[in-house]
């Protein structure tokens, strides 16, 4: 897998059926521990709401899948929010939907709806980007040369990982596979030849749009 859809941003978004209110948090995350971490933040928030339902993804291949009724009816409510976020194809992402009961039965097939809508709002509000594998590697030049030689990768498409100052200026760049031969001639070119790349890894990356 070199690529995968995840969620652009943090959102919020707000339906209401019936007079309940279904709030719907969506928020990127890496892991589990996040994710439950994300349902437990906005329990505290709104604690005077009756359910915090919730659905996660995790994972590049999205292996890792959970959902929470939260005292709704059996299947009424993280079900549904899980189908949404398999339908829309996101990973590493958490959805929560925080209700406020309006004082009317929904039944079971209001409820699926109900949560069901909340999530594709909440989706609809944070939007999507790709991630995408890159190889990682590391490079050292001077401090005299470095704000041209970022600058200059960063102007041919490649990815700035990031850039660490000491004796000299480290800089951790992402490129495609494909693109680790023209990353070497270009830091040639860019320092005549005084520095070279070396790789260090792999990591994921959002694309640029």
């Amino acid at each position: 897998m070199s690529s995968y859809l995840t969620v652009a941003r943090p959102a919020e978004a707000e339906i209401e059926v019936k007079r309940s209110r279904f709030l719907c948090t969506v928020e990127p995350v890496g892991d589990e521990p996040a994710a439950r971490a994300v349902v437990e933040r906005l329990r505290r928030q709104h604690w005077d709401a009756r359910h915090h339902c919730s659905a996660f993804v995790l994972g590049p291949d999205g292996r890792v899948e959970r959902s929470s009724d939260d005292g709704e009816p059996a299947g009424t409510a993280g079900a549904p929010m899980l189908d949404v976020l398999r339908g829309r194809g996101v990973t590493d992402v958490v959805a929560v939907v925080t209700r406020w009961f309006g004082g009317t039965l929904l039944g079971a097939g209001g409820l699926v709806r109900a949560y069901g809508d909340a999530g594709r709002a909440g989706l609809d509000a944070a939007g999507t980007l790709r991630r995408e594998l890159r190889r990682e590697l590391v490079l050292e030049v001077g401090h005299a040369d470095a704000g041209r030689v970022e600058t200059e990768l960063r102007h041919r498409g490649v990815v700035v990982v990031d850039t660490a100052y000491g004796t000299a200026v480290t800089l951790r760049v992402a490129v495609a596979p494909d693109r680790e031969e023209a990353l070497h001639a270009l830091v040639a070119e860019l320092t005549g030849g005084t520095a070279a790349a070396a790789v260090a890894g792999e990591r994921w990356v959002d694309a640029t749009p």
